[in-house]
């Protein structure tokens, strides 16, 4: 059975996990009403996506 001959150093296993971070999720002000939304998706508080009402939200 294969066994590591020495142990992995803190450094050489942070360089391997150096991808494994979250990345920040981008987001964008939405053009009818201003609040944050992420984009490609319609906005949560307004309702519209590409300027144009896709779902009705009550206020």
């Amino acid at each position: 059975m294969a066994v590591p001959k020495r142990k992995t150093t803190p450094s050489k296993r942070g360089m391997r996990r150096s991808h494994d971070a979250l990345k920040v999720e981008a987001y964008q002000e939405c053009p009818n009403c201003g609040e944050l939304k992420r984009p490609h998706h319609m906005c949560g508080a307004c309702g519209h996506y590409n300027g144009r009402e896709v779902l009705a939200v009550d206020l």
